[in-house]
């Protein structure tokens, strides 16, 4: 995993969406309709809905080598995951006419579980009921195995902390140096240093088989339908070959805790008797990593982590 500042998309909404006709047209689709649905830092998002009323996703990314692993990881996960995920139909690399590049996938209908309302109301049961499908979903995905931990497109370490702790270690150096610049708060940096000095003590006891992980399946990226029910994961982001536990710190960020998703899945499937240390740690390295590359920090997710932090190392 990189920890360097992410080349930004220098693509507005209105291109996005005028590219995406155009890369629709070389496909041989007549276009209906189309909008701008979404996008961050690096990538846009527009919907192409066709004449025949078929409707498409067209997603812009900055980089190549990100294009190249994303749509690589949405086919590997497609074919172990029960639940439906984009299902890429077209790659097309940057050229004279259209400056970045972008992939083609068949639309998934409904809202992001974050934003559904119905959802969020239902009694604990059925949020209970919606837990275990999502952790049951995400478990055939974990079945995916491998003989070494890391990257999908070139697994190579025997061991996930041969991997993993040298990635921490640039985080936590980048972190530094972007304290002492100014760029980081008191607050962020004393719970760094608190988890680093306690590395040791939260990575001791073993690590499971390396698995296919999501990467990022926080509730905005598990897809319902009108009436609150499962019905799609998208935006897998950074999806490796990794201790299983690295898939779990992302069900406690915005509104995940009320459906119990974390503890679901330990129920369900077991966990180390490290595991609320270190999805703590992974989950505040993950989000200061996304700053590092962004240079965007939302305070909603990054100070219960901090809290988090501190509340395990305590515990330990």
């Amino acid at each position: 995993m990189l920890v360097e500042r992410a080349k930004n998309i220098n693509m507005n909404k209105k291109s996005a969406r005028d590219c995406a006709v155009q890369v629709a047209g070389e496909m041989g689709i007549k276009v209906a309709s189309s909008a701008y649905i979404g996008g961050g830092s690096f990538g846009r998002v527009c919907r192409i809905t066709s004449a025949g009323g078929e409707k498409f996703a067209v997603k812009f990314i900055a980089a190549n080598d990100m294009l190249k692993k994303e749509t690589h990881d949405l086919e590997l996960l497609a074919r172990h995951c029960p639940v439906t995920m984009p299902q890429v139909i077209a790659v097309r690399p940057p050229d004279g006419r259209i400056p970045v590049g972008c992939y083609v996938m068949k639309y998934i209908e409904g809202k992001s579980a974050l934003m559904s309302l119905k959802l969020l109301l239902k009694s604990r049961e059925k949020r209970l009921d919606f837990a275990a499908q999502v952790t049951q979903a995400l478990h055939a995905i974990h079945s995916c195995k491998s003989r070494l931990f890391g990257d999908t497109l070139s697994p190579d370490c025997a061991d996930w902390l041969s991997y993993y702790k040298p990635f921490a270690a640039q985080v936590m150096q980048r972190a530094e140096d972007m304290h002492a610049s100014g760029q980081l708060s008191d607050k962020i940096i004393r719970a760094m240093r608190a988890a680093w000095e306690g590395f040791g003590q939260i990575f001791s006891g073993g690590f499971g088989e390396a698995c296919l992980i999501h990467g990022d399946l926080n509730i905005a990226n598990i897809m319902v339908d009108e009436r609150g029910n499962l019905c799609g994961f998208i935006d897998p982001l950074n999806s490796m070959y990794a201790d299983r536990e690295y898939d779990l710190f992302q069900f406690d960020n915005l509104t995940g805790k009320r459906f119990e998703l974390r503890q679901t899945y330990m129920r369900q499937y077991g966990a180390s008797p490290k595991c609320d240390a270190r999805c703590a740690f992974y989950g505040l390295w993950n989000e200061v990593c996304c700053y590092i590359k962004s240079g965007v920090l939302v305070g909603l997710i990054i100070n219960p982590l901090i809290d988090n932090m501190h509340k395990r190392l305590a515990e330990l």
